[in-house]
């Protein structure tokens, strides 16, 4: 039998508090929660409220659909908003809310609170595409790096995913599941005991077809989204500058390219070089491939090590969607073979096209 989506609101347990939070002069992490309906998000977010952690976690249940827009929702609309319900303190130290519009509005009310939190959980209900948040978490400054965006987890029914994946066919669009899967950094295979109870080797294919999209996503199996919270919560996977996250990126023997996947052309792919490149010329070849779409390619996420002219510095790059950023993250070892590698996860990827326009951006 499958499992229900609970919907009830958590349950208040009484248990110790923990006092001993984080400096004040962090930014606080942001997690964003997003999968099909029943696939088990509300599930989640009540094991994580209803659990023994000793973390103040605040969770932000979103109700702002597709009708009302992101940009609306991105936008603090001061005193006549009114768009925080009510902020409902639980036994083990979390918060919860219900936002209506402005989710600025109450991620800036929730960095103000007295109390230090540990993190925030953004439960994306209402968006079936979790990019747009993302990008602006990311990187607004309206937020003033109180708060930054840590990772984003997508639940996945390992029941139902392959239906999922396969409404395109009749769809001129692509479903929400190719969207949740390409732009996550952690996917939750849920509900994996009843898939196990009808074949052995179905999980696997499972995980073949998420790869096939997402090759660098982290795969976590779950029942009733019971998992450990330090496998979801600060990942630090939009943080740049560390390299660690990006460290698979270094081993040549991975292969993180993947064939299209049934007739969607949405995958990964991945080129690399050892030739030193020119920042500037890199730039304006992301640039043309990410907001002038010159090579007619969509690009979700991207990820890559750069090996840059005059510098003895590995350079990390990360895009989502138009926004992209290259920074220094830590000197190249000096037995380590410099290269560079990136990795793109989008629609109508272009193999040939990507190699070829990247040469021209290696020093002369």
């Amino acid at each position: 039998m499958e499992h229900e989506e609970d919907e009830e609101p958590p349950l208040a347990v009484q248990i110790q508090g923990n006092d001993e939070f984080v400096s004040q002069k962090s930014s606080v992490g942001v997690t964003l929660i997003t999968g099909y309906l029943g696939a088990g998000k509300s599930t989640l977010v009540n094991h994580i409220l209803n659990s023994q952690h000793g973390k103040r976690i605040a969770v932000i249940l979103n109700e702002f659909g597709e009708e009302i827009g992101v940009e609306r929702a991105m936008i603090n609309e001061g005193d006549k908003g009114a768009l925080v319900e009510e902020w409902v303190e639980l036994a083990n130290g979390c918060i919860c809310c219900t936002v209506k519009h402005s989710l600025v509005q109450a991620l800036e009310q929730l960095v103000q609170r007295k109390e230090r939190l540990d993190h925030i959980l953004l439960e994306t209900t209402g968006l079936a595409n979790p990019a747009p948040l993302a990008s602006v978490l990311w990187l607004d400054e309206q937020l003033e790096s109180e708060v930054k965006l840590d990772s984003i987890v997508t639940v996945v029914d390992a029941i139902n995913l392959r239906f999922q994946l396969d409404e395109h066919r009749d769809s001129s669009s692509f479903p929400e599941a190719y969207f949740q899967i390409a732009f996550a950094d952690i996917i939750i295979l849920n509900k994996v005991d009843l898939v196990s109870a009808e074949s052995s080797g179905a999980l696997k294919k499972l995980e073949e077809e998420i790869h096939n999209i997402n090759s660098l996503a982290e795969i976590i199996h779950s029942v009733r989204c019971q998992v450990d919270l330090s496998r979801i919560l600060n990942r630090q996977a939009y943080d740049t500058a560390r390299a660690t996250h990006l460290e698979t990126l270094l081993e040549e023997s991975r292969s993180l390219s993947t064939k299209k996947l049934h007739d969607s052309g949405v995958r990964t792919l991945c080129i690399s070089g050892t030739q030193m490149i020119d920042l500037d010329k890199t730039r304006i070849w992301l640039e043309e491939i990410l907001w002038e779409k010159k090579y007619d390619m969509d690009v979700y996420r991207c990820k890559g090590v750069l090996s840059v002219q005059n510098s003895d510095q590995l350079h990390t790059l990360q895009a989502v969607r138009e926004l992209y950023e290259i920074v220094p993250s830590r000197k190249w070892e000096k037995e380590e073979k410099r290269i560079n590698k990136i990795v793109f996860i989008g629609h109508n990827l272009k193999e040939d096209i990507l190699i070829n326009s990247f040469r021209d951006c290696a020093t002369v």
